[in-house]
């Protein structure tokens, strides 16, 4: 194995073109972490947050982007006994993922699921960390409830709306377009909202509201989401495309006994991460291995190809994941 690896930086915030190809030298693993050769890295909306200097990784993470990657193990640190060299896994990285080789913990590797190739299966890891954490963990998703999913056509979206659907939950979701709307549909939601053409709040309350609510939109889908809600129900905000900052009378969630959550993964810790892991292989990897959900892939570019793989991801036209080819 060579001391120097392909990989891309970021070589100044910025748009997609700052991603530049360089080389960099092979790290080593550290107690409790493995050495992945990559082979395909998923591409998501923080990586292009990070480029534009918008978020910065954890203190000892790799600068360069990439959250989650398939590949084979081909070195462990010391402590590493649940994997070994020659292991094919897929992974949530703390960063790195835009190159040959990068490391993570091992606890943060999940086997590759039956029947899926390594390029599916670079998709999972940021994806269903997220979803599992937030809509089933925070938000306390249960079967037969009415669970909206905004952006129901990305990543997050389609991973959710199969999760939710699978597991007994009543799938509402926004999308952009028809064509958009019909995949959700295909995916189990029951609704597919297009939000250029009909208020997602008006077809929510014919429902009798939400109980839960995953949002990754916020400006002014923030008040209009407490609209949504059932009494009792609960808002899990993941992202803030439209941003942060909002107007919002407080009464209601008093009055309805609402509740307003939220969370990022990528800045918690290695014990949480571990433990996500822990109930993803638990609950999530025998409906993988099933064949009962699986991920929804868009389009796959060479890693010298990373800047237009994001161009691609900002234009909001994709459906589903899209990838890196590494390897």
């Amino acid at each position: 194995m060579s001391h120097l690896m392909k990989a891309v930086e970021i070589t100044k915030p910025g748009g997609p073109d700052v991603l530049q190809l360089t080389e960099r030298t092979v790290p080593q693993p550290g107690a409790g972490e493995v050495l992945l050769k990559i082979a395909y890295a998923g591409v998501n909306r923080p990586d292009a947050l990070q480029r534009a200097g918008m978020y910065a990784p954890p203190p000892n993470a790799s600068d360069l982007p990439g959250l989650e990657a398939s590949g084979t193990v081909v070195a462990v640190g010391e402590g590493v006994s649940e994997w070994a060299e020659g292991d094919e896994v897929c992974a949530l990285l703390p960063g790195g993922g835009y190159a040959e080789y990068a490391l993570t913990p091992a606890a943060h590797c999940l086997p590759i699921p039956d029947g899926m190739g390594l390029k599916e299966a670079a998709c999972l890891p940021e994806t269903f960390f997220t979803v599992w954490s937030n809509v089933f963990q925070r938000g306390g998703l249960q079967a037969g409830e009415v669970f909206l999913v905004h952006g129901g056509s990305s990543g997050i979206g389609t991973t959710a709306i199969q999760l939710a659907s699978v597991l007994g939950a009543r799938v509402f979701t926004t999308a952009g377009s028809d064509e958009k709307c019909r995949a959700c549909l295909d995916l189990g939601a029951e609704r597919a909202i297009n939000y250029r053409a009909e208020d997602f709040v008006d077809a929510i309350q014919a429902e009798g509201g939400a109980n839960l609510i995953l949002d990754m939109v916020g400006g002014d889908y923030i008040p209009r989401n407490i609209k949504s809600l059932a009494d009792d129900g609960r808002l899990v905000q993941i992202a803030f495309l439209s941003g942060p900052k909002v107007e919002l009378n407080f009464a209601q969630v008093m009055t309805r006994r609402l509740t307003i959550t939220g969370s990022t993964l990528r800045p918690q810790s290695d014990l949480a991460k571990a433990r996500i892991a822990d109930a993803l292989r638990q609950n999530v990897w025998p409906l993988l291995n099933a064949g009962r959900v699986a991920p929804v892939m868009d389009s796959e570019f060479a890693l010298a190809e990373a800047a237009a793989a994001h161009a691609r991801m900002e234009t909001s036209g994709h459906i589903g994941k899209i990838v890196l080819k590494v390897a």
